[in-house]
């Protein structure tokens, strides 16, 4: 993976006795979407902050561009930096038009031209002229990204932009964003606690937690690949089996499955993701069905097998009544040891 637009290496911020960002090294190459995942108080908006400028750093070195803007004995000022940020409430000027907005920061003898051209990528011409408070909140977070990007940035940094938007229209704002973005070909970095946001828009994910950069990769990477319980947990719903290892494979409830390494004899932890767990109606299975839970689109089933109680996300159109006797077969077999 290539640094060619930011590279973090031990980056560290502290404020007072509490270690916010801690040795963080993260790579983003030009055009790429990244996420910053993780939950509420993992460091990833200071991230965000150190990468923009409006932190300075008590360990490690920040690059963006292939120019060091932070480090031992540098220093570049956050507006030298060619760096557009939207922030949480899109801090919009609400005594300025949508117009006036857009061009606020750009020198006067390019204004016109480059305000005209946003507002025509962003769809908002029309409303050139109305207040904040006369848009909805979908256009408020275009003229947010328009004016982001009026200065040509290379890079656009998105801190939580979603957090006060009705969930119902957090969908069509994200797919607004990549629609803007990826013709462009500007590098995006997006603060996010919410999985299903990074998942849809991220080309790769960084997922933090007590301000460390536990795991990077792409959304099917974390998903199936996750490096520990935690993470495996944090991005989805997940069956985690418990067994001994014997003669290289883990012996669980489900079967046996290749230890990868771990000692024999010691007990491990295998992943099963609730969608890979396949059930059929067998009078004499070995696992029962004791819950259910239509949700439209797939259903979710809570099977017992053994003592254990698992979850299988299954298609609508696949029935298996409540109190049913089942065989479960795993799909595909991607079942990483996460322990």
């Amino acid at each position: 993976m290539g640094c060619s637009m930011i590279r973090l290496e031990g980056v560290t911020k502290r404020f007072g006795t509490v270690t916010a960002v801690d040795e963080a090294h993260l790579c983003v190459d030009r055009g790429e979407i990244v996420a910053l995942l993780g939950p509420s108080g993992c460091g990833k908006t200071t991230l965000l902050r150190l990468v923009a400028g409006f932190e300075r750093p008590d360990g490690g070195a920040v690059e963006v561009a292939g120019r060091t803007c932070s480090g031992p004995g540098t220093w570049i000022a956050p507006e030298e930096r060619r760096v557009g940020m939207v922030f949480q409430d899109y801090a919009l000027f609400p005594h300025l038009t949508v117009a006036e907005n857009v061009g606020f920061g750009v020198p006067r003898r390019e204004r016109a031209t480059r305000v005209a051209e946003l507002l025509e990528i962003v769809g908002l011409t029309e409303q050139r002229r109305r207040y904040p408070h006369e848009l909805s909140g979908g256009q408020q977070q275009r003229v947010a990204l328009a004016r982001a990007l009026a200065p040509s940035p290379e890079l656009v940094l998105l801190d939580e932009p979603w957090s006060n938007v009705d969930p119902f229209l957090r969908e069509t704002l994200r797919a607004e964003v990549a629609e803007i973005f990826r013709p462009l070909g500007v590098t995006v970095v997006l603060v996010t606690h919410d999985r299903e946001e990074a998942f849809s828009l991220a080309d790769r994910i960084a997922l933090m937690r007590n301000g460390t950069i536990l795991q990077e990769g792409t959304p099917e990477e974390l998903y199936f690949s996750p490096a520990s319980r935690w993470a495996a947990e944090f991005v989805g719903a997940a069956n985690v089996l418990s067994g001994p290892v014997v003669g290289g494979l883990v012996e669980t409830p489900l079967g046996t499955f290749p230890a990868n390494g771990s000692s024999t004899h010691a007990d491990a932890s295998v992943l099963v993701r609730p969608e890979l767990l396949e059930l059929e109606p067998d009078p004499a299975g070995p696992a029962e069905v004791v819950a259910r839970e239509f949700r439209g689109h797939d259903v979710l089933y809570r099977v017992l097998l053994e003592g254990v109680e698992l979850v299988s996300q299954r298609p609508s159109t696949e029935v298996v009544p409540l109190g049913s006797r089942v065989s479960i077969r795993l799909h595909n077999g991607r079942v990483p040891v996460v322990d």
